[in-house]
């Protein structure tokens, strides 16, 4: 590996101590971080799936117990998001079509991360709250986990902004909503992509997976972190704007080397 499994534990550490303290399991940043690092392509997805969900079963459950977790109001959401996640992590896609949705991916995640700040403001003020969002809501939530299955992002990075301009619920539900969502999605791409034919066939197992579990350690540490201190020493804003410009940066490589 290019930045070496110990670096790559430690910037793990910090990415899910980060996205803990603002609801989300930090997919996205996973993937952005593993490719710089080169890993095989089949695993990016694998990897960053189990990580997404080492983080956000904590807050989660944090979530939950304040009571933020409307589950009347998430399951359609769920309804086509889960078993579309399980079929986007089973659909096996050669290198170079996982790269360009990979690129295309982060793109979309980066660009959604600095403009969210513009989208939530738009919404402040709004006494306004959409109801269930009739077919809409099953609708965006089995895009998002088909995607969120294939390339291994869990998603929240994309619904929370979509909520938001919805009016669907304030600031904090709509955390908890996409924390859920990561969960579940994650736990579900992450089944399809252990069910492919090919893992199987070339002998990958769960061996190869232990060779990574300082990262695993390392988000899990992180994620406790994020949870108990909601991390108040860099400004949210700043957090987004950072993180939005290193997936930014991530996904020009991937382009330029594709193209």
């Amino acid at each position: 590996m290019v930045l070496g499994t110990a670096g790559l534990a430690l910037l793990f550490l910090l990415t899910a101590a980060l996205y803990a303290s603002v609801g989300f399991g930090g997919g996205s940043t996973y993937i952005a971080l593993l490719a710089l690092a080169d890993l095989d392509y089949r695993l990016l997805p694998i990897v960053a799936l189990i990580c997404n969900i080492i983080v956000v079963l904590g807050g989660t459950l944090r979530f939950q117990a304040r009571g933020l977790v409307e589950w009347r109001r998430i399951w359609p959401i769920l309804l086509l998001s889960v078993p579309a996640a399980w079929i986007g992590g089973r659909l096996a896609i050669d290198q170079g079509s996982f790269l360009v949705l990979l690129g295309l991916s982060l793109t979309i995640a980066g660009l959604l991360l600095l403009a969210e700040p513009f989208i939530r403001n738009r919404v402040v003020g709004s006494r306004t709250q959409t109801g269930q969002g009739g077919w809409f809501a099953p609708i965006v939530g089995c895009g998002i986990g088909f995607l969120s299955g294939m390339v291994g992002i869990g998603g929240g990075i994309f619904l929370a902004p979509i909520l938001l301009l919805m009016n669907w619920s304030d600031s904090r539900r709509i955390a908890a909503t996409a924390s859920v969502f990561i969960l579940v999605n994650s736990a579900s791409g992450l089944f399809g992509q252990l069910m492919k034919s090919a893992w199987g066939q070339e002998g990958q197992s769960a061996d190869m997976l232990l060779s990574y579990w300082p990262l695993f350690v390392g988000v899990l540490v992180g994620g406790q972190i994020g949870s108990v201190l909601a991390t108040k020493a860099l400004p949210e804003r700043w957090i987004r704007r950072l993180t939005a410009l290193l997936i930014l940066y991530v996904a020009s490589r991937i382009f330029w080397q594709q193209f």
